[in-house]
């Protein structure tokens, strides 16, 4: 049975809005929190982290990609598709801004925990680019891989803690299922479209998504767009504070 986790708006004045999953890093241990963003115009300064890392993907269907920067010297564009890993490590400065004025990224900010033996390393950064995403179809599916493993399909980037995240597109009345391994928590994000999860209903204007965990067996989420094309993120991973 899933728990439910609530999603909460926010907004940073007229160019920034999310969606937010926070407050409940406990729940998604090993992750800590999700913002499912738009972004039409530089709205945060550089910033820093530490202890933790911060992912962004860019979604498919984004105007344009993020100029990243940070203070060890990264300078790359995050085309739409594409993936950014910053594991901050003892402390680094971020800067994200969209790559081109006037238009919109659709993106996810994912702040993922570090082991506790590496959460004073040095900061350093991983990329991967649109094309290196591996991408698996089956009927009426499609699954892209920036992290972890689906199938026979994993993805080339190692981080420094081990995640799964699937970007799993539904045409209509196409069902999917996704493992989870013993031992691992796993949530549902919606991003657009009705998708049934384990046989319940989820869209993004609901503020739930759905969290399960697979205690002492392995187990497995189904999917299933049952009104239209449907769209949703897959996270997984095994706890580390346990």
């Amino acid at each position: 049975m899933a728990i439910i986790a609530p999603l909460q708006r926010a907004n940073h004045g007229s160019h920034f809005r999310a969606l937010g999953l926070r407050g409940v890093a406990e729940l998604i241990d090993p992750f800590i929190g999700i913002d499912h963003a738009w972004m039409s115009a530089p709205t945060f300064p550089a910033h820093p982290h530490a202890g933790f890392s911060a992912v962004s993907y860019v979604f498919l269907d984004s105007e344009t990609g993020i100029d990243n920067r940070d203070s060890i010297g990264t300078r790359n564009l995050i085309r739409p598709g594409g993936l950014h890993w910053t594991a901050a490590g003892r402390g680094i400065v971020h800067e994200e801004v969209p790559a081109e004025p006037g238009k919109t990224v659709h993106s996810l900010q994912i702040f993922v925990g570090l082991p506790p033996d590496r959460q004073d390393m040095a900061p350093f950064a991983l990329s991967l680019e649109p094309e290196q995403v591996p991408v698996v179809r089956t009927p009426g599916a499609e699954i892209r891989v920036p992290l972890g493993q689906f199938g026979e399909s994993r993805s080339p980037l190692q981080p420094p803690t081990d995640v799964t995240m699937l970007d799993i597109r539904l045409e209509e009345s196409a069902e999917l299922s996704v493992p989870i391994a013993a031992g691992e928590v796993a949530f549902v994000m919606p991003i657009y479209g009705v998708m049934e999860v384990q046989g319940e209903c989820f869209n993004v204007e609901d503020l739930r998504l759905p969290v399960f965990e697979a205690r002492s067996a392995p187990d497995a989420v189904t999917f299933r767009a049952s009104e239209g094309v449907a769209r949703a993120m897959f996270f997984g991973g095994r706890p580390l504070r346990r």
